[in-house]
């Protein structure tokens, strides 16, 4: 087993969590093995003595692939965003009036079932996007690696934000528009401002000018 091999398993143990939570932030978990303290300091050296910075920048983008595996195949499951507070995706902020008044007239089940689908819809694109996030692991530079091991705590979710957001949008829209007519998120929303007389509710927001599918992607 080569160095770049070991660091990986060293990160992986930190990173393959069978927490759902954790798993939302996984690379950035790696922040374990350098943030600060004596102790992580005398890691980091230690580290740094037996590794070159490519044998650091190899194992952590194998240690990115094994947290985004695992990731996938948790947030992909029934319930992965859903069941999971921490990447749950909520009413959008622009419905908060109307979930509170149709939650008042006793029909919450309508904005539970729109949240459930909305989350469901995350859930079956998160598996179609694994080759997206791949691609942006595998073209991570040294320097990308040094930034995110020597950087603030969210280094690596800041890395794929910076170097990926707009490629990854541009991928993932469709995947999610697919999912969203799948499982019903249009739908759902129809009924929770119609349904019930709630319809009169709509006109707290402009309920035509939201985007599900961009909201959900995001």
């Amino acid at each position: 087993m080569n160095k770049s091999v070991r660091f990986a398993a060293l990160a992986a143990i930190l990173v393959v969590t069978p927490n759902q939570g954790a798993m939302a932030g996984f690379g950035d978990t790696l922040k374990g093995l350098f943030g600060g303290g004596d102790k992580a300091d005398e890691d980091k050296s230690s580290l740094s003595g037996a590794l070159s910075e490519g044998e650091m920048a190899d194992g952590l983008k194998e240690a990115l692939s094994l947290g985004m595996q695992q990731a996938v195949k948790l947030l992909g499951q029934d319930g992965g965003f859903l069941n999971d507070a921490s990447v749950k995706i909520p009413m959008p902020s622009a419905l908060e009036k109307i979930e509170k008044g149709v939650r008042f007239a006793g029909q919450g089940n309508l904005a539970d079932q729109f949240v459930a689908t909305m989350n469901h819809a995350a859930e079956r694109a998160v598996p179609q996007a694994t080759g997206i996030f791949a691609d942006a692991i595998k073209s991570m530079s040294v320097e990308d690696a040094k930034g995110i091991l020597t950087g603030p705590e969210d280094s690596a979710t800041q890395y794929f934000r910076k170097r990926s957001t707009s490629s990854l949008t541009e991928a993932i829209s469709p995947i999610v528009k697919n999912a969203t007519d799948e499982v019903g998120v249009t739908s759902a929303y129809k009924k929770l401002v119609d349904k019930s007389g709630v319809g009169l509710l709509g006109g707290f927001v402009n309920v035509d000018a939201l985007d599900l599918d961009k909201y959900v992607t995001e």
